[in-house]
């Protein structure tokens, strides 16, 4: 206990620390492991953003080494910049807050009443699946009304097209170790 507070304190020192960038809404478990290692290989930020890196690429081959080198290596950021576009989604459309209130309400009603009795329908145990199933089923009139599923492409199309053009335009030095690029003649 005493070494988690000191790790909290030399994180703080830095910045923000690991609690308060993770909430604790997320469970532990796979997801939490998944984006702690997301926010451990984060590239830095100014060097992401860095205007005198983007540059023109001179060809197709070049652009393509550009856009796989770029995936790969900003791989993290790119996850954060996804899921930033998703909250600005969702922050800036007033309905879909609604929709996401009545499926999450709907979800922890039917959890609440599980841990009071199983839920029985016509004689059978309904299984939390099924549950939740009923849960997406009811909040499903609001997501369309919400228009949800125009959100969910917006917020495709706007990552492939950020990111996309990030990874294009963004040059990375080469990298000692790498294998030598010979150029036609």
């Amino acid at each position: 206990m005493a070494a988690q507070k000191d790790q909290q304190k030399d994180g703080e020192a830095e910045g923000l620390s690991a609690t308060t960038l993770l909430p604790k809404l997320i469970p532990s478990g796979a997801g939490r492991e998944w984006l702690e290692r997301r926010r451990a290989t984060i590239r830095p930020w100014g060097t992401f953003v860095d205007q005198q890196r983007f540059s023109r690429p001179r060809n197709l081959g070049e652009l393509c080494q550009r856009l796989v080198r770029n995936v790969e290596y900003y791989q993290s950021n790119y996850v954060f910049v996804f899921l930033g576009l998703i909250l600005y989604c969702v922050a800036t459309s007033p309905m879909l807050l609604v929709a996401l209130a009545v499926f999450f309400g709907a979800c922890y009603i039917l959890y609440l009443r599980t841990l009071q009795s199983k839920l029985m329908l016509f004689g059978r145990e309904v299984s939390p699946a099924h549950q939740y199933a009923l849960a997406g089923g009811i909040s499903f009139p609001f997501f369309w009304l919400a228009g949800a599923g125009s959100a969910v492409f917006w917020v495709l199309g706007a990552t492939l097209v950020v990111i996309g053009s990030h990874a294009a335009f963004h040059h990375i030095e080469a990298v000692d170790g790498e294998e030598l690029q010979m150029e036609p003649v």
